[in-house]
């Protein structure tokens, strides 16, 4: 099946209408090639990350930075292709999440910031699951006021016009230098 079918299939599973794609809230992103991707690292469950070579170093930078405030940053997640949007949401109707449940925290395929390779998924040790609460952290304190520095930012702040869910930080490459 083309990816242009699996994709119909999918929003028809979401319930969502070609009227209701042309007023998505999320702006079209571009999948980053894979000569422009690095390895970023690994999860905990042994996944290799995968970013830009700029990101990777402003990720690198700025951790250190963090660690040596006595902070202890992770990435849960960073590059996803569209192809492994698709996967991701259809898991997650699989398993039997409501739809707008699984909007409100993941994007359509070819509108998320991680296509670019340049959004990353932040926790820390201390809260290492993606949810309103890691915004009490020393972490996200940490990161609201450092991360621009590194060149990054929360995307999606709490309140946002896009009305995309707030659970996490995402920091996104705002560096002219990508």
């Amino acid at each position: 099946m083309g990816n242009a079918r699996v994709q119909e299939d999918l929003l028809e599973r979401l319930f969502i209408t070609p009227g209701d794609l042309a007023r998505y809230p999320a702006p079209k992103q571009v999948e980053a090639p894979p000569h422009q991707l690095a390895v970023l690292g690994e999860t905990k469950a042994g996944r290799v990350l995968h970013a830009t070579s700029a990101t990777v170093k402003h990720w690198a930078d700025m951790r250190r930075a963090a660690q040596q405030d006595g902070i202890h940053l992770e990435v849960l997640s960073a590059f996803r292709s569209i192809d492994y949007q698709r996967q991701l949401i259809a898991r997650k109707l699989d398993r039997g999440d409501p739809p707008n449940q699984i909007l409100q925290v993941v994007a359509l395929p070819g509108y998320s910031e991680h296509h670019t390779g340049r959004a990353l998924d932040i926790v820390t040790t201390d809260y290492p699951e993606l949810t309103e609460d890691f915004e009490l952290s020393d972490g996200f304190a940490w990161l609201s006021h450092s991360a621009h520095q590194f060149g990054f930012s929360l995307s999606y702040p709490r309140d946002n016009p896009w009305a995309v869910s707030y659970t996490h930080l995402r920091a996104h490459e705002t560096r002219e230098d990508l």
